[in-house]
Order: structure tokens, then sequence, then C-alpha cells
């Protein structure tokens, strides 16, 4: 292995950024569609409003879960541990995320098939679903790594999850999901507010300042309870960053206010939170001053800072475990091996930038506002 033009540590750093990397682009991709969605009912108030959100979104959302697949598709092969242990422990979340995610194509696809107000309005709950839950079920997830999951490895490294549904719905995790929930309704009241146009327009700003700011006042507290209460890991034994994968090779222990550590060891890291309260607090005003490109940049900003706190935080933690802290997984034991590393970086190099080009030309062909006039004279619009 050692012929590879990058060590092993160099790579898992390199994957680690990547996980992040793929996870922001999910989240704001894909967020501007839970968003959306999540918003629904609220700022369309009759069926031809929501025509226009459903039209919004429709054309473009499944591009924007490729963000998703990647990340799972990263995490499985560069991570088969974290894969292991998070859809063993979170296995009903992840259900729960999944039927969610299915009533978004379903309800594309039916609502407008039938000229029926029931019909529609049970579709347009379920597009409500399909952008509520998972964007409140994601940041219950990341809330939980803060606490540590309720898993445990043998010697063979096996996987023993000791945890149920209810125990992830924890003050903490709930509160980390309402930050996911409210940063992403931000994000789709910004692409909202943008593309349409009257009173719709005007409800999008409207929410979107109340979700900026609970975004806001959300992640302070967060922060502060994390930093502040919360058992922070750290390892307390000689680690070797470039060695085989063995996650139970280390010493951890856990001390209130561990997770601070990171920002007195690496003060550069603190650009992170600032990028998310800078964001959020942009996303604010530029609502309020119907700033439409402004808005989605600082909407995005605001993820991406949130996103990379979480990470930079935990770091090297991938996923510690609560009741045998020895068996957490880091970015240095719980990797695949260097040369896959190696050649999946290799693909990822290769298919990124398409995916970039691809999203980057649907998105300026689709610009524009929607608005009931561009519905009615496009047959293919649902």
């Amino acid at each position: 292995m050692s012929a590879l033009p990058l060590d092993y540590e160099t790579l898992r750093l390199i994957w680690w950024a990547l996980l992040g990397t793929l996870l922001i682009g999910f989240a704001i991709m894909g967020g501007m569609d839970l968003g959306i969605g999540a918003l629904l009912p609220f700022v369309a108030r009759n069926d031809a409003e929501r025509r226009v959100l459903l039209n919004l979104s429709g054309p473009t959302w499944e591009g924007n879960q490729v963000w998703l697949v990647l990340g799972g598709g990263a995490i499985f092969a560069a991570w088969p541990a974290i894969y292991a242990a998070s859809f063993s422990g979170f296995y009903i979340a992840m259900i729960a995320i999944l039927l969610a995610l299915i009533l978004r194509p379903v309800g594309f696809k039916f609502r407008s098939k039938v000229d029926n107000p029931t019909w529609r309005s049970v579709w347009d709950w379920g597009l409500f679903i399909g952008g509520f839950v998972p964007s409140l079920v994601f940041g219950v997830a990341v809330g939980n790594l803060f606490l540590g999951a309720p898993f445990r490895l043998d010697d063979t490294l096996r996987v023993s999850y000791e945890g149920n549904f209810f125990g992830l719905l924890t003050p903490f995790a709930l509160l980390a999901g309402l930050v996911s929930l409210s940063m992403l309704l931000t994000q789709g009241a910004t692409v909202i507010a943008a593309r349409t146009q009257g009173p719709m327009a005007e409800r999008a700003r409207t929410y979107g300042r109340w979700a900026a700011l609970a975004t806001l006042v959300l992640f302070i507290l967060g922060g502060v309870v994390a930093l502040t209460m919360l058992g922070g890991y750290s390892i307390s034994s000689a680690i070797d960053t470039g060695g085989p994968s063995n996650p139970l090779g280390k010493t951890v222990v856990i001390t209130t206010g561990g997770w601070a550590s990171n920002y007195s060891a690496m003060p550069w890291t603190l650009a992170a939170p600032a990028l998310a309260l800078l964001g959020s607090l942009l996303a604010y005003v530029a609502l309020t001053a119907r700033a439409h490109v402004l808005g989605i940049l600082s909407s995005s900003l605001a993820i991406l800072g949130i996103i990379a706190t979480a990470g930079l935080s935990l770091f090297p933690f991938l996923m510690p475990s609560s009741i045998d802290p020895a068996s957490s997984l880091t970015v240095w034991d719980a990797s695949s091996s260097q040369l896959t590393l190696f050649i999946m970086l290799g693909v990822t190099l290769l298919f990124l930038p398409i995916i970039l080009l691809y999203t980057t030309w649907v998105f300026r062909v689709m610009r524009g506002p929607v608005t009931t006039t561009s519905l009615n004279r496009n047959p293919n619009a649902y």
C-alpha cells in the first residue's frame, strides 16, 4: 500500500471531508425540496398556488436526491463500520425517513391525476410529511451522535445495539432536530420567495424570516448545551492514524464540555459556527429586503456552517458509543482499506464534476419564476 501516492491518514481525512461535502450538498440542494414540501400547506392557500409549488421543485427534486444517494454510498463504501452501526441502531428512524421520502414522487405524480379537492388535499399533506419528517429526523440523528449511540462491538467487531427508537427522542436530540427543520424551512422559503410572485412570495418571506430567526436562536442554544453541558468524547490513548482499522484499539474518556476541545486546539474551526450565525442573520435580512439571490446564498451558507460545526465538533469521532466508549467509531479506525479509499477517490474525482455540471445546467434551464400562467402554457406541468 505504500506505493500509493497518498498515505492512509491523508485518505481518511479526505474521505471525512468528502462525506461532509456530500451531506452539505444534499442539505442545500435537497433541502430546497424538503423545505418547500414542509411549507406547502401554509404558503399555498389554494389549488393554483399549490400547483405552483409542486412545479417549483418537481422538475429538479430527483437530481437533488443524487447527493443523498452519494452520501449513503460514501458511508457504505468508505466507512462500512459506520454504515453497519448506524443502520442497525437507527433502523426505524431510517425507515421513517425512507417512507416519508417515498411520498414525494408518488405525490408529484398522482396529485393532479384526479380533479377532486379531497384527493388533492390528501396528497398535499403527504408532500408535507415528505418534507417535514426527514428534515426533523436527520437533525435528531445528528443530535444523538453528540449524545452517543447505545452500541458496542464484540471481539469480532460485530455490532450489538441496545437502544430503541423512542430512546433517540431525547430533549437535546429533538433540539437538534428543530435546528435541522428550521434551517431547511429557511432554505425552502428563500427559493419560494425568489421564484414565485404575489401573496405566495410574501407569505414565504414571512415564514422564511421566522425560520431564519429560529435557526439562529436554536443553533446558539444547541451549541451552548453541547459545549458546556453534554459529555464530550476524546481519545486518551496513543492511536496510529495511518494504521489498520480496529475500533477496539483505543481508550476513550468522556468529560463535560469535551466537544469544545477542537475549538481550543484548532481556533480556525470557529469559522464554522461563525458562518452558521452569519448565514442565518443574512438570510433574515435578505428576505426582509427581497434580495432573492442573497437569500438563497445566505441560507446555503448557514447550512454549510451548521453541518461543518457538527462535523468539526465531533472530529475525529464519527459515531460515539454511549455504553462502551472504547467501541466508538472514529475517522482513524472505521474506514475501508487504503486501496479502497484511493480507488473510490479517483472515481469521485471523475464523476463529481459531472454531477456539478449537469446540476448547474438543469437549474439554468429551469430558472425564472413559476406562475399560474406559465403552468397553463406547459402541458407537462403537474
